[in-house]
């Protein structure tokens, strides 16, 4: 009977599309493995680089407790340094794995996609089959002269076809879901992909401005620690001078708060990933520090603390240098707040730059006056601050641009940060 012969067609195609499938899985399976083994080195590199690095962020925390030196200043340079390259390290194994694992889902997806495309075929072929079973009724089927042995056989096998219908329709279903989700691991690690290779740059950016200073710093001291300690005179000496400048500028500038205008609760998130507070907003040294200092050996991605607009960036180094923030980034966030990183090792973003909570701003760093490397933090009411540029007793001749705002514009940051505890205080 043609129906029947039909059928045994069907049956045919599903074992030729089985056979097909097997070595194509068995490949895929194959390329796979070689490929999460490759991912699995590169899990096994960023781990041992990950224990050399914590190695040498113990030296350098242990250099930092020591007194200031010619000494100190280039053993500190030359291990970050190295801490960079073996970061940078890190994040090359990062982008190799990223890599790896796109390949992968690539696989995956196109694996998938042929599964979908064989049990699209199959449910077509049964459909057809079912519309030309439905075309013969049961009375053509009984005045055919077959016996009722090949007519059972006949509603046997329509019935075996529906269930497999049924079942790659199920199956279809299914592997649909699963490529959608491979489809969005997919995106992910693209995404991923592209933080890493401007992760990449920053840190390549970051070594040349090390060795740099670490030039600089050989230049300006001839190699002779006496020069070192004499250069250190000199800085803090024109760094107090330009703060009483500042504080004296600033106190006289008319700024009337307006509690109204200032956000109640913590709404700002901490700029660092790991805080240590060294320094806290409050009287210090005979003076009064308009801002608080974190914890940065290295440099490190510094976080917007909030959503918001960049309403400036400079660097008061080219004016006078180490004297004041020298690079550094002003934020206007959306919530009535401002605030000023400074001391930084390279900036991100640019004038006008819309930001988000969260967004790398810049890598803190050793600029202006610092005695060690760190991130300073000064928060105002976002309208008593603004970028002015003031002649400086400091530096005869120099003109500094940076932020200002009147002083009691100026606001204690852990009001508006997550509570501390005792261990973020050195």
């Amino acid at each position: 009977m043609r129906l029947y012969q039909d059928y045994k067609k069907l049956f045919k195609i599903i074992i030729l599309f089985s056979l097909i499938l097997y070595p194509m899985v068995f490949s895929y399976a194959e390329t796979a493995q070689e490929i999460q083994n490759k991912i699995n080195q590169n899990n096994s590199n960023i781990q041992n680089l990950e224990k050399e690095i914590a190695i040498y962020q113990i030296q350098l925390d242990t250099l930092g407790q020591q007194k200031d030196s010619l000494s100190k200043s280039l053993k500190e340079l030359d291990l970050t340094n190295k801490k960079l390259k073996a970061d940078i390290a890190v994040t090359q194994n990062q982008i190799n794995k990223t890599n790896l694992t796109i390949q992968n889902l690539s696989f995956d997806i196109g694996s998938k996609q042929d599964y979908i495309n064989n049990d699209i075929d199959a449910i077509e072929l049964g459909l057809k089959q079912m519309n030309e079973a439905d075309q013969n009724n049961a009375l053509q089927i009984l005045l055919s002269g077959d016996n009722f042995t090949t007519i059972w056989n006949d509603v046997d096998n329509l019935i075996s076809v529906r269930e497999k219908i049924r079942d790659n329709i199920a199956n279809l279903k299914q592997i649909k879901g699963e490529l959608e989700n491979t489809r969005q691991q997919t995106i992910d690690a693209k995404n991923k992909l592209t933080k890493l290779h401007s992760q990449l740059s920053d840190q390549q950016k970051i070594v040349v401005q090390n060795s740099n200073d670490k030039n600089k710093l050989l230049k300006e001291t001839k190699n002779n620690e006496a020069n070192y300690q004499k250069l250190l005179k000199d800085r803090l000496a024109k760094k107090d001078a330009f703060e009483k400048e500042l504080e004296d500028y600033e106190s006289q500038l008319k700024y009337i708060l307006d509690p109204s205008k200032l956000p109640s609760g913590r709404v700002l998130n901490w700029p660092l990933s790991a805080i240590i507070i060294t320094s806290s907003y409050g009287p210090r040294n005979g003076g009064f520090h308009y801002g608080f200092d974190l914890r940065a050996r290295t440099p490190l991605p510094v976080f917007a603390m909030a959503d918001g607009v960049v309403d400036g960036v400079g660097d008061t180094d080219i004016q006078c240098p180490g004297v004041s923030f020298g690079r550094f980034v002003l934020i206007k966030y959306n919530n009535g707040l401002a605030s000023t990183y400074g001391h930084l090792s390279l900036i991100k973003v640019k004038k006008g730059d819309t930001i988000a909570r969260g967004q790398i701003v810049a890598y803190s760093g050793n600029t202006g006056y610092s005695t060690a490397p760190h991130l300073h933090v000064s928060v105002y009411a976002r309208d008593a601050v603004e970028i002015k540029t003031i002649p400086s007793k400091s530096c005869p001749g120099k003109v500094l641009t940076q932020p200002v705002s009147a002083t009691n514009g100026y606001l204690n940051p852990l009001n508006y940060l997550p509570p501390t505890t005792a261990s973020m205080f050195k």
